[in-house]
């Protein structure tokens, strides 16, 4: 007797480590606060489509084109996502995936961020700046779950591919990335210290 494990979902993480990554972080944490203190646009579009919290991602949604900070941290991104798209088997016919959106993302205690995808993008992530001790992680969705139309409960063991939901732990220093396609939300803050993230998306048209 066989069982097949079929069409899976593929998600890297990684962290950029080292002083260099170090030093990296630290600039990032400076400008994004920054950001959020200079961008009264972004604090506007974030009061309407972002409550509790701060996004660039209205006013301020291509930082790696605006700031030397953000283009060094899409260096270093670029070589994670070219090991992702290896692993993921892509052929992209001779093009390379090319960050097209980076924005940040800050949440004191409450903010959420709601289930939603990326569309027309390839591969989307974050990387995070800060994570306060038990603030939330990134909860992805079992992409068949809308199909599931006569499915009985996982039981509470249930090994992690098979469950309807995963929760990825949220690292200072480290980098998820997934298929734009993929579902996921950020549960609401619970702590009292903000989470800030930076997204990005690559596509390769």
């Amino acid at each position: 007797m066989t069982v097949h494990r079929l069409f899976p979902t593929l998600v890297y993480s990684a962290r950029l480590t080292g002083a260099a990554g170090g030093r990296l972080n630290e600039r990032l944490l400076r400008e994004c606060r920054q950001l959020s203190a200079d961008d009264a646009a972004g604090r506007r579009w974030s009061a309407k489509s972002y409550p509790g919290g701060y996004t660039s991602y209205g006013s301020a949604h291509r930082m790696h084109r605006m700031s030397p900070t953000f283009a060094a941290l899409e260096r270093a991104i670029d070589r994670h996502v070219a090991r992702f798209a290896g692993s993921l088997q892509l052929d992209l016919a001779g093009r390379k995936l090319v960050m097209t959106d980076c924005w940040v993302n800050i949440m004191p205690r409450g903010a959420a961020h709601g289930l939603h995808l990326h569309p027309l993008s390839t591969i989307s992530g974050t990387y995070y700046v800060k994570t306060p001790r038990g603030c939330p992680g990134l909860k992805l969705e079992d992409p068949r779950l809308e199909r599931m139309m006569a499915a009985p409960p996982r039981l509470a063991n249930a090994a992690r591919e098979n469950r309807p939901w995963v929760v990825l732990p949220a690292g200072a220093g480290s980098l998820l990335l997934f298929e734009s396609w993929l579902r996921h939300e950020v549960p609401a803050n619970t702590v009292a210290g903000e989470r800030i993230s930076i997204s990005f998306n690559y596509n390769w048209f």
